[in-house]
C-alpha cells in the first residue's frame, strides 16, 4: 500500500510534501484554499502531483505554511522540455485512467507518427535546425508510451474529417500516419471514431479538446489554441466539456464505419504518392 503512495516524480514529491506540511501545521485541503484564495480541488491536484501551482498560489502557501520560501524556491527547479501551458497536461495523461481526445484540423499529440510531428514543427518555425527538430520530435512521440503496457488508460479518439485530409508532411506521411491510427485502433488500444464532413456543424467544431480522468482526482479538461492552452478544474466547465464531445461522438460514424474511411482514406494518399 506504501508503494502506491510513493511519489514518483519530481511533482509527485513536491505535491507530497507539500500534503506532509499541510497535515504538519493542522490544516485541512479546504483550510488551506482558503488562505490561498483557490479551489480544495485544485489543493487536490497539487498534492497529487497533477498540478504544479503558480509562482504567487507557492509564494501564499509558504506564507501559510510558515515554510519560510520553501515551494516557491523548489517550484523554480521544476523545470519541463514542454511548453508552459501544455506541462501540466504532459504529466496528467501519464497518470490519467481515461483519456478523450477531439482533434480538429490535426491528429492530437499522443497519436502523431515521427514525419507527421516533423512536419508541424517544421511548418512552426521560420527558421529550423534538424537538431532541435529532432529534439522536438522525440519529446511529443515519447509521449504515446502512455498507450503501452497493462496499466494504459482506456483512450477514445474523436477526429474531424478534415483531419484525414490536411495533408501534414505530403501524401506518404499522411498515409503512414492514417495507417498508424487505424492499426491502434484495430489492436484495441484506442477507440476511433471520425465526425464526417456530412454532419456540418457539431459540437466541438471550435476547439482541440482533450478530457482526463484519474482514479482518485477531479476531471480536468483542456483545450488549446495559437501558442496558447487552458486547462479547466471547474466542475462547470468539465461537464460542459463532457457534454459537448457527447454530442459530437452522437454525430460521428460507428468505430467499423471509422476505421474503413481512414483506411481508404491512407490509400487515396498512397495513391496520389505514386
Amino acid at each position: 500500500m506504501a508503494s502506491h503512495h510513493r511519489p514518483r516524480t519530481a511533482r509527485a514529491k513536491y505535491g507530497e510534501e507539500l500534503r506532509l506540511r499541510r497535515t504538519a501545521a493542522g490544516l485541512t485541503q479546504e483550510a488551506l484554499s482558503e488562505q490561498i484564495v483557490c479551489s480544495p480541488t485544485l489543493i487536490s491536484h497539487f498534492e497529487a502531483g497533477r498540478r504544479l501551482p503558480s509562482p504567487d498560489d507557492a509564494q501564499r502557501i509558504d506564507r501559510a505554511l510558515d515554510t519560510d520560501g520553501f515551494f516557491a524556491r523548489w517550484l523554480e527547479d521544476l523545470d519541463t522540455k514542454f511548453v508552459d501551458h501544455f506541462a501540466a497536461v504532459a504529466e496528467l495523461e501519464q497518470q490519467a485512467t481515461e483519456i478523450r481526445q477531439f482533434g480538429l484540423t490535426l491528429v492530437p499529440g499522443l497519436l502523431q507518427t515521427d514525419n507527421y510531428a516533423r512536419a508541424l514543427f517544421r511548418a512552426y518555425r521560420p527558421n529550423h535546425r534538424r537538431e532541435d527538430l529532432d529534439r522536438e520530435v522525440v519529446i511529443r512521440t515519447e509521449r504515446s508510451h502512455v498507450l503501452d503496457g497493462p496499466s494504459s488508460p482506456v483512450v477514445w479518439t474523436l477526429l474531424d474529417e478534415a483531419v484525414l485530409h490536411r495533408r501534414i508532411g505530403g501524401p506518404a506521411v499522411m498515409a503512414e500516419q492514417l495507417r498508424s491510427i487505424a492499426d491502434l485502433a484495430d489492436t484495441g488500444r484506442i477507440r476511433l471514431h471520425i465526425v464526417p464532413f456530412a454532419v456540418g456543424a457539431h459540437a466541438l467544431l471550435q476547439s482541440l479538446v482533450t478530457l482526463l480522468s484519474f482514479a482518485d482526482s477531479a476531471p480536468v479538461a483542456y483545450v488549446e489554441g495559437f501558442k496558447t492552452g487552458h486547462l479547466m478544474d471547474d466542475p462547470a466547465l468539465v461537464r460542459a466539456s463532457h457534454t459537448a464531445y457527447s454530442l459530437s461522438l452522437g454525430d460521428a460514424l460507428s468505430q467499423g464505419e471509422s476505421l474503413a474511411l481512414v483506411r481508404v482514406t491512407a490509400e487515396e494518399h498512397e495513391h496520389d504518392q505514386q
